[in-house]
């Protein structure tokens, strides 16, 4: 709880730009862009969505479904013309998964 609450205090100092929060459980992986001055969502994304299933299935580990949904975030992301966000790891380490899905995202084209 005080890892997650810290690097959401450094966050919410500078809300400049959205933030783009990470949640995941041992079966999928979510990310969603909020907009924390107004209280709402902008875009999410998960691993069980519809629209990326096809894509999931075929990956061979969760490492590759998160670079998946990583990819899908940032064209949402375009599309709604956000180009930077700040990164909400969530507590999280930054390894894994996590990283992964970030590392897709930033290839993508989205600024963090």
């Amino acid at each position: 709880m005080r890892r997650r609450n810290r690097s959401k205090r450094k966050i919410n100092d500078m809300s400049d730009y959205p933030r783009m929060v990470v949640s995941r459980s041992l079966k999928n992986i979510q990310a969603q862009i909020i907009d924390d001055l107004t209280g709402k969502t902008l875009v999410a994304v998960t691993s069980a969505d519809k629209s990326i299933r096809g894509d999931i299935d075929k990956a061979s580990s969760k490492t590759e479904q998160s670079k998946i949904v990583g990819t899908a975030i940032a064209k949402k992301a375009k599309e709604k013309k956000i180009k930077e966000v700040w990164f909400d790891r969530n507590g999280y380490p930054y390894t894994g998964r996590v990283r992964a899905m970030a590392d897709a995202a930033r290839k993508t084209g989205l600024k963090f």
